[in-house]
This record gives structure tokens, C-alpha cells and sequence, in this order.
């Protein structure tokens, strides 16, 4: 008997079904090497992960890599159930070696076998396939771009998103695609908000008169007037929703879709590299703005609107005219490390501070009062700064006492009593859902043998399957948590934490 580990890959649990995804897979792996004395015993399959990402940043799949370095790791090859679910464009190049390396078969139905690092059919064969799977995500994008493009201009289709402040959604009706209409999908339009629409009017009618950004948000806060975040806060938990601020505004004046016209393409995800000095990190995406010209405005108009064309363009014309012409910036030659990026909050507002380079030197700042109206009266400094290098020796300090040896084991229990409270924790409440779906399916088939509605019942157990598909495979997929062993090894090879933290680049 040969143990084999079994890798795979599901990429979105919204459209896929990460159970039947991950049956197949492992039912393919398996016809394939049960005939010549394989059997599966550990599984890596990573759920909701993109191909285009390459294996060591996915989770299982690092996990898998950094596992072929390990003399007992419990196999002694590797099966995948599809190329294409595992490598993506030059991937398996990149991958590849260190299996090699390792002393690690890598076996694929595709070639009836083990890769063989000699063959150089094998080779081409995998090249193919990870072509292949880059030429399939590649037309996806395209059709699906098209396709709602052409909904947003000539039908003026709703096609998803948070609704703009002024309205909400409302229901239009089943799904006109059967299948989805089938699994209760429904079509949404946007109607009035009775209480946010008269603000935005109010907004236009203010700006046209000749008010400036910050005017038009003291003047809404001094009137107790909710802003965005405050209106709606579960769709803006990371807000704190104190005041209006001048890039609300200025959103509001902007967006064409007050004049009852459907908007796309406003934003475009794009594809960047990681590290430009290692490529085979591949690439992150980033949300971009697009110009104006490439948005996609349909024709006519197809929802009740707030403000009509000509008061729009109007607000238009007043905003380019007071607008600054363009600056020329120079280019950052390279990113700045900030040791605490994201890691710091202003004690007078509770928001994050932004990193800036000043003299040389790295700062955190707080500017409140320069983007939100005040007239509340939030007690803040006009600017708040902190200085990195006040902050790290005192940080520095406190980790060399922590790491200290003679505190060693108590750290160790204190890192492994939070991890596996939080790991059980997590185990806990997915075998709820599984329980409570198990339960929901019984008393479905019940209902169903009492003279239910069979349609209505199917989508009740198909969502519900889904439901318990999903905790399952978070279960199957989760992580392994290390032992206490593993993190005293950990912290051991660590060695002088303080001579380590002296010598290190700030980047690091």
C-alpha cells in the first residue's frame, strides 16, 4: 500500500458545491491510483481560492508544501483529481521541483500516473493544462463583463451591489433564467428611500445654490441628520458614523444614478504582482476607479430618480470648475515599510491611523476634523501624530520580556490555550450548522410525506444541503492548529528575539 495525499481545489462556494466539488475530485484521484496499491490518507483542499493564486498562498496548499519537507509527514506521494484545479498558467513550472526536491511523486490522471521529471511529454502535457485552465478563466471574465454590460445600457437590469444611499431595493419578480428562478432567485429594482431621497435633493439643491463640500456636511450633522454609515450600519460596521464628511458629498454629487439610470463599470479589478522581484508569488487584485467615459449608463431611465439631467450636469459643471487643475506628482520610487501599518487607532475617534513619511522618518496621523463636519463638536485635535520610532523601542522591550526564557513555558501555554479555545470554538459552531441542517432535512422529508408542496420543499433541502455542505467542508478544510510542541520548537529556534529585532530590516 503506497499512502498518498489527496490535493484539490474548489473555487467559489457560491457557485460550486464544495462537497460534491470535493467528491469528484477524490473519487477521480482515487480510480486512479487504487489499481496500483495507492490509498488516500491526508487531504488538502482548498475551498473558495481562486486558480489564479498561486499554491503556496493557498492555504491547504501551502500547508501541502511545507509538508513535503517533513520526513514524517505520512506519505509518500501526491494525487491531484484535475491539473487544472491545481495549476494555473506557469504554476506547475514553479511548483513542480519542489516535489522533485522532496522525492515527492506528483500523480495526475492526465498522464495515467506519476510525472516523470525526465519526460518531457509529461512536462508539455501539464504546460497545456495550465494554459488551458488560464485561457477558461480568461474567457469567463469576458462573457460575463459583455453580458452585464449590455444589461446595464439596454435593459437597465439591477444587477447587484449595495443600493445607493436615497434608495432601496424592492423585489421585481422570479429570475428570468429558469434554472435560477427554480433555486428562488429573485430580480430586484431600487425605489425611494422616504427618508434618505429628500437629503440627497437637499444635497444638490444646497450645492447648486453656491455651498461648499464642508458647508453642506456641517449643515446635515447640525440638523441631526444621520450620514451614510449612521443610516445604514450594518452594511457599514467599520464606520463609526459620527458625522457627515466631505467625501460623502462629494460621492453623492458625482453618481449618475440619482437621475433614475442604471450605473456599471464604475470600478475594475485589476491584477497586480505581489512582488515585482518574485513573480511566482503571482498577482493580488485591486480595486480601481474608472474614469467617468468608461462607465456604463443605460439609455433610458429605470428607476424612480431625485434629481433630473439638467440639475445633475449643473452640479457637474460647478464641481469641475472649482476643482484644482491636474498636479504632477512624482512616483514614489518605493513603498515605504511601516512597521505598524493598520495596527495603530487614534484614542480621541477610534479610527485607524494612516502611515506618512515625514523627514525621513515614518508617522502615523489622524485627521478627523479635516474630513468629517464637526459641528457636533467631537472633541479631536485638528491633526494627530505619532512618531514610529517613540513607539517600537517600547514595543521591543516588552517582547524581550515576554520571550524571556524564564517565561518561556507560560507563553507556550498562554499561545496554545487561545488557539485551541478559538479552534474549538469554530469546530463547535460548524457541527451545529451540520446538526441543525440534518434536523431542518428531516422535518423537510416529513413535510413532504404529509402532502407538501414538492417544489417548495426541494429548494428548501437543495438550500439547505448547501448550507451544511459548506460547514462541512470548513471543517474538512480548516487548518491544523499546532501543538504545544510544535510552538515551543517554534519560539525556540527563534532564539535572541532581541538581537533578531535589532539586526532585521524595517521592512521585514
Amino acid at each position: 500500500m503506497i499512502p498518498m495525499a489527496f490535493w484539490g481545489r474548489v473555487s467559489t462556494e457560491d457557485r460550486q458545491d464544495p462537497q460534491a466539488s470535493y467528491l469528484w475530485q477524490v473519487s477521480r484521484a482515487t480510480q486512479l491510483i487504487e489499481p496500483r496499491g495507492g490509498q488516500i490518507v491526508a487531504h488538502y483542499f482548498d475551498v473558495d481560492k481562486s486558480r489564479s493564486i498561486p499554491p503556496q498562498r493557498r492555504p491547504q496548499a501551502s500547508r501541502l508544501l511545507t509538508d513535503l519537507r517533513n520526513p514524517d509527514r505520512g506519505f509518500d506521494a501526491v494525487v491531484v483529481g484535475e491539473p487544472q484545479r491545481a495549476f494555473y498558467g506557469n504554476q506547475f513550472g514553479n511548483t513542480i521541483e519542489l516535489f522533485n526536491h522532496y522525492g515527492v511523486p506528483l500523480w495526475v490522471p492526465e498522464v495515467g500516473g506519476p510525472i516523470d521529471p525526465a519526460n518531457e511529454a509529461h512536462e508539455l502535457i501539464m504546460m497545456m493544462f495550465g494554459g488551458v485552465s488560464k485561457g477558461e478563466r480568461n474567457r469567463i471574465k469576458t462573457r460575463v463583463r459583455t453580458a452585464m454590460a449590455a444589461l446595464a445600457e439596454f435593459d437597465g437590469r439591477f444587477l447587484g451591489g449595495r443600493p445607493p444611499y436615497g434608495y432601496l431595493l424592492a423585489d421585481a419578480g422570479p429570475h428570468p433564467n429558469p434554472a435560477k428562478a427554480a433555486d428562488g432567485k429573485r430580480l430586484h429594482i431600487l425605489v425611494l428611500d422616504p427618508i434618505a431621497a429628500p437629503v440627497v435633493e437637499r444635497i444638490f439643491v444646497e450645492f447648486i445654490g453656491g455651498n461648499g463640500l464642508g458647508a453642506i456636511a456641517e449643515g446635515l450633522t447640525r440638523d441631526g441628520i444621520a450620514c451614510l454609515s449612521a443610516h445604514d450600519p450594518q452594511r457599514n460596521r467599520h464606520r463609526s458614523g459620527i458625522a457627515w464628511s466631505k467625501s460623502a458629498i462629494r460621492a453623492i454629487l458625482t453618481n449618475p444614478r440619482y437621475t433614475g439610470r442604471q450605473v456599471w463599470n464604475k470600478q475594475r479589478k485589476d491584477e497586480v504582482l505581489l512582488d515585482v522581484t518574485d513573480v511566482s508569488l503571482g498577482h493580488v487584485t485591486k480595486m480601481r476607479w474608472n474614469d467617468s467615459e468608461s462607465w456604463i449608463v443605460s439609455k433610458d431611465i429605470v428607476q424612480p430618480l431625485i434629481v433630473d439631467d439638467d440639475t445633475f450636469a449643473f452640479a457637474q459643471q460647478v464641481l469641475a470648475r472649482r476643482r484644482h487643475g491636474p498636479q504632477q506628482h512624482k512616483p514614489h520610487r518605493s513603498r515605504k515599510p511601516y512597521q505598524l501599518r493598520g495596527r495603530l487607532i487614534c484614542g480621541y475617534c477610534d479610527r485607524r491611523m494612516q502611515g506618512e513619511w515625514n523627514n525621513d522618518a515614518p508617522y502615523y496621523r489622524c485627521r478627523f476634523p479635516e474630513e468629517y463636519a464637526l459641528a457636533n463638536r467631537v472633541d479631536h485635535p485638528r491633526n494627530v501624530y505619532l512618531r514610529e520610532d517613540h513607539v517600537t523601542p517600547h514595543l521591543d522591550r516588552w517582547l524581550s520580556k515576554v520571550f524571556a526564557p524564564h517565561r518561556i513555558a507560560d507563553l507556550v501555554d498562554q499561545l496554545t490555550e487561545a488557539q485551541d479555545t478559538h479552534g474549538a470554538a469554530d469546530d463547535a459552531a460548524a457541527r451545529a450548522v451540520v446538526a441543525g441542517c440534518d434536523r431542518k432535512i428531516r422535518q423537510y422529508r416529513a413535510a413532504l410525506d404529509a402532502g407538501g408542496d414538492p417544489a417548495e420543499i426541494a429548494g428548501w433541502i437543495k438550500e439547505t444541503k448547501a448550507e451544511r455542505a459548506r460547514a462541512e467542508a470548513q471543517l474538512k478544510t480548516k487548518p491544523a492548529r499546532m501543538s504545544r510542541d510544535d510552538i515551543a520548537a517554534l519560539i525556540a529556534g527563534l532564539k535572541d528575539l532581541s538581537r533578531v529585532m535589532a539586526d532585521a530590516d524595517p521592512g521585514d
